[in-house]
């Protein structure tokens, strides 16, 4: 029945990433068509598409109710572009990474991280009864969502910054668009489902799959553009789209999760929080080591390194 669960699991993560990538690719052409510029389409659909196998699986654990689950998607995804993807892009070619990116954007993925560990820790900071990312701090990481969404709206208008856009039919747009719907849900449904039935029968906790497996896996679509955006010697996107899915995850998924169902915080969750946190700020110190502004092969090297010996830390917690 494990072996059954983790096929079930396995399957569910392959339908949500084609799900995000159909419905990428139909909503952009679809918005092309209609005259929106590629700027915003960008900074939009492209950009939600990177984070919605997160915000699927986050929004059906919150309903369900499975909240680590949800946290520790968050947490772990947030580990695995850092650490994971950018480590494996920086070993196929060194990244060079825009100033901005590097007092601007890493900054603000660092106060995202931060804001998780502050806002899960009422009775340490405010003596409450009890931990828990409520409802007015979802809201409270949507307003930064939305400063953020602003602020990077202005940046790509002054630097003219396009994103390339595959045009298909109206008819072809709108089946991948359905596709891409139906395949986030089925995805994600199949994703919570099965980790709560592994957690359960393996005796996991939904942390844990939340943190490893699922993180993984709703990372697939940043890895993939990574990949191909640097092997295309277009480094900064890659990193662009690592840092901006952290920013994405905390601010808008995590934010819309704790609006619909308060997420209570397990004091056990700031190991990984602070994992997180650390892993951000090392990327943050690796602009001004050796050769400013970039990640070198043996950084990306380390980064990996690190990744793996957190993975094996949490599975023998």
């Amino acid at each position: 029945m494990l072996l059954l669960y983790i096929l079930y699991l396995v399957i569910g993560l392959v339908i949500l990433v084609a799900g995000a990538e159909y419905l990428v690719r139909g909503a952009s052409s679809a918005a092309r068509k209609m005259g929106i510029s590629s700027i915003v389409i960008g900074l939009t659909v492209v950009a939600f598409g990177t984070s919605a196998p997160e915000f699927v699986v986050n929004i059906l654990s919150a309903t369900k109710g499975a909240t680590d689950l949800a946290i520790g998607n968050i947490v772990g995804s947030n580990l695995a572009n850092i650490l994971l993807i950018l480590g494996i892009g920086a070993t196929i070619r060194t990244l060079r990474v825009k100033e901005g990116t590097t007092f601007k954007e890493i900054p603000f993925a660092l106060l995202a991280i931060t804001m998780v560990a502050l806002m899960g820790n009422d009775i340490f900071f405010e003596g409450g009864g009890i931990n828990v990312i409520s409802r007015i701090d979802g809201i409270i990481l949507l307003s930064f969502f939305i400063i953020f969404i602003y602020y990077t709206y202005g940046i790509s208008k002054v630097s003219g910054e396009q994103e390339g856009i595959k045009m298909y039919s109206w008819t072809q747009s709108l089946t991948m668009f359905i596709l891409g719907l139906a395949g986030l849900t089925i995805g994600g449904k199949l994703i919570v489902d099965n980790a709560v039935n592994i957690a359960i029968l393996g005796g996991m906790s939904e942390a844990l799959i939340g943190l490893t497996i699922v993180a993984v896996g709703t990372s697939l679509p940043e890895l993939a553009t990574t990949i191909i955006a640097v092997k295309k010697g277009h480094t900064d996107l890659a990193i662009g789209n690592a840092i901006g899915s952290n920013i994405f995850n905390v601010f808008w998924v995590l934010g819309i999760s704790s609006i619909i169902r308060p997420l209570p915080f397990d004091a056990h969750g700031n190991i990984d929080v602070l994992f997180a946190t650390g892993a951000t700020f090392i990327l943050f110190i690796t602009m001004f080591v050796h050769k400013k502004h970039t990640i070198q092969r043996w950084q990306g090297v380390t980064f990996i390194g690190l990744y793996v010996a957190y993975m094996i830390y949490a599975i023998i917690r």
